[in-house]
């Protein structure tokens, strides 16, 4: 089922009316009536008022033949616009350098075509690239390949470098006169010097370890002590 609507000697150009029309097209009704509202073009109210004419043309003829239609199932199915005649005004505004030039108000035409059949699915179509363009895709990639390919190798080398390095080095001239050096004598001194700082170290604890009751005892000597000092300070 199909209806057509159509506006004539539309106040406008048609090139700007264009613009909106071609945001309709192949659009739901509901969906294009909602487009045009939020258009902010002069052109989007007299398309709105010619499909809506439309739809109305169609549940008509739905009527007339005892067809049963529902307005939201249609669909914009053409719509374009026509130049329309410019009326032949003979009036000239002024132009720069003393020039004039012809006023002409144009003046469209539009028409819609609304239908009830399905709508063809549109099939997306695949950008195939060009051959000059896959070579050099092709290209890049296998280089970037080999580049990847080239570092890791590196990497894998300076690793195993490393670790042959760290096997193989050999105990210093130092290391071995030092091993040789060493004597019982020396080896009996270091014992010593560790017991004493042992030693050292039992004694700082028992000293930070004293109680304050331990303290306090020696504190009346020193009280005495200090009279002492005292008393030779004045004589």
């Amino acid at each position: 089922m199909e209806a057509i609507a159509k506006t004539r000697h539309l106040k406008g150009s048609p090139r700007k009316a264009r613009l909106v029309i071609d945001l309709i097209r192949g659009v739901n009704v509901s969906r294009a009536l909602a487009i045009l509202k939020f258009t902010d073009k002069r052109a989007a109210d007299p398309i709105a008022k010619t499909l809506r004419s439309a739809i109305a043309n169609a549940t008509y003829l739905a009527e007339q033949q005892n067809i049963a239609i529902d307005p939201d199932d249609l669909w914009v199915k053409t719509c374009f616009v026509d130049m329309g005649a410019h009326k032949n005004r003979r009036r000239m505004r002024p132009a720069p350098q003393g020039r004039a030039y012809r006023e002409q108000r144009h003046y469209c035409h539009i028409t819609i075509l609304v239908s009830s059949d399905e709508q063809p699915v549109k099939e997306g179509k695949k950008y195939d690239k060009p051959a000059a363009e896959k070579k050099a895709s092709t290209k890049g990639a296998a280089k970037t390949s080999e580049k990847k390919d080239a570092v890791k190798e590196t990497k894998k080398a300076k690793k195993d470098d490393a670790k042959v390095e760290e096997i193989e080095t050999p105990a210093t001239d130092a290391t071995v006169e030092a091993s040789e050096n060493t004597s019982p004598k020396a080896t009996e001194a270091v014992v010593e010097q560790e017991a004493k700082n042992e030693a050292e170290v039992a004694d700082a604890k028992d000293a930070t370890s004293q109680t304050t009751a331990e303290k306090n005892e020696t504190k009346p000597a020193d009280e005495a002590q200090l009279d002492k000092n005292e008393e030779l300070e004045r004589q």
